[in-house]
């Protein structure tokens, strides 16, 4: 594996991010984390799992330097990667939980989302959706992760505006679940797994599973619509004007 680490730890798999510089999600991150929680999924020595990332960065989100320079067809087979992904991991049985390191915008506030609870660590970071800013249009499976936690009127009103929240911001509307030193991010998720993994190992799947049917059902569902209007403001002028001058600056920083 090149984008990401696992380690196991007494019957609990870390899976650590790990592309260079703020672990942006790009085609072969997805395809690996996606059989990585296959694999796990199915290995009964492994009863949860961790995801975390590196230095300052959970995740980036969506690697837009890559994304940005596919052909039309590339593109339409990465978003439907994506959401294959968001689906594999929203619907995830064991016990699924996020160590947020540092910032966790757009594609990585994704992921955090789609865990059974998010441990966030105290800082300058940011996490949330700021898709429309960018010119991205959020399919309605995401926003119903959003409203999944954050309810739909604080979602509605986040993911318009583009709302990237601080820790204490995010942890007063319930995006994340517990704020800690940095030093004790890894200490305080594995905590949190355990206490899920310490339960009847059937009782707890399954009730995750019918608490989440509507989501998996959203999530699972064809998406073909949805992707179409999403690609299509993703080919506009405008939105490819905004992409250009996101990356343009990156470049600059890089």
């Amino acid at each position: 594996m090149k984008t990401i680490e696992v380690t196991i730890k007494d019957r609990l798999a870390i899976i650590t991010l790990n592309r260079p510089k703020s672990n942006s999600l790009n085609r072969e991150m997805v395809v690996e984390l996606t059989d990585m929680l296959t694999n796990i999924e199915s290995d009964a020595n492994i009863g949860g799992a961790i995801i975390t990332g590196k230095e300052h960065f959970f995740s980036a989100g969506l690697d837009l330097i890559e994304l940005y320079n596919y052909n039309e067809e590339e593109a339409k087979s990465f978003w439907h990667l994506f959401l294959n992904f968001v689906s594999k991991i929203t619907s995830f049985n064991k016990p699924l939980v996020a160590a947020i390191n540092g910032h966790s915008p757009a594609g990585g506030c994704v992921i955090a989302l789609a865990c059974d609870a998010r441990v966030m660590a105290e800082g300058k970071y940011i996490i949330g959706l700021n898709e429309v800013p960018v010119g991205i249009i959020v399919p309605h499976s995401i926003f119903n992760l959003y409203s999944f936690w954050l309810g739909k009127a604080d979602a509605t009103r986040s993911l318009l505006e583009g709302k990237l929240f601080n820790p204490e911001e995010a942890l007063a509307i319930g995006l994340v679940d517990e704020l800690v030193k940095p030093e004790s991010i890894l200490t305080a998720a594995e905590r949190s797994v355990r206490k899920y993994m310490s339960f009847e190992r059937n009782t707890w799947s399954q009730s995750k599973l019918n608490i989440r049917r509507e989501l998996i059902a959203s999530t699972s569902a064809d998406q073909s619509a949805d992707l179409e209007v999403m690609l299509k403001q993703w080919w506009s002028p405008n939105t490819r004007a905004i992409l250009k001058t996101i990356l343009d600056s990156l470049q600059k920083k890089s």
